[in-house]
């Protein structure tokens, strides 16, 4: 029967909590960025997010592209962005406004400022 002094057990333990964590850290981003636009293309919204997109590009070395969804005064857009997965590859182009919206409107279908 093999004998274990206290110092191997702990650098066993040590080395099971530390191996999932390090394979857990992958190089962000490994994936297409979007950013979620709650305006019609062509306007001021989507020039500034298309703008931000182009600059982030060679930042990341990842692509990152704008999504367009109007409509409900930015809530279809929020919602989409609210779903997602919280991994960081669903930005939202969005005004102060819009964090407002959840005094102003009693059916929402997510909280902007828990869920944004």
């Amino acid at each position: 029967m093999a004998k274990f002094n206290s110092s191997g057990v702990l650098a066993l333990v040590a080395a099971c909590v530390v191996a999932p964590a390090h394979a857990q850290t992958a190089e962000y981003p490994a994936k297409t960025i979007r950013i979620v636009c709650p305006a019609a293309p062509g306007g001021i919204s989507d020039l500034l997010s298309r703008i931000v997109a182009q600059r982030l590009t060679p930042l990341y070395s990842q692509q990152v592209v704008v999504e367009n969804r109007t409509g409900s005064g930015g809530h279809i857009a929020g919602d989409l962005v609210a779903k997602s997965a919280p991994d960081g590859y669903t930005l939202m182009q969005a005004t102060i406004g819009h964090n407002a919206a959840y005094a102003m409107y009693s059916k929402l279908t997510y909280d902007p400022g828990k869920d944004l």
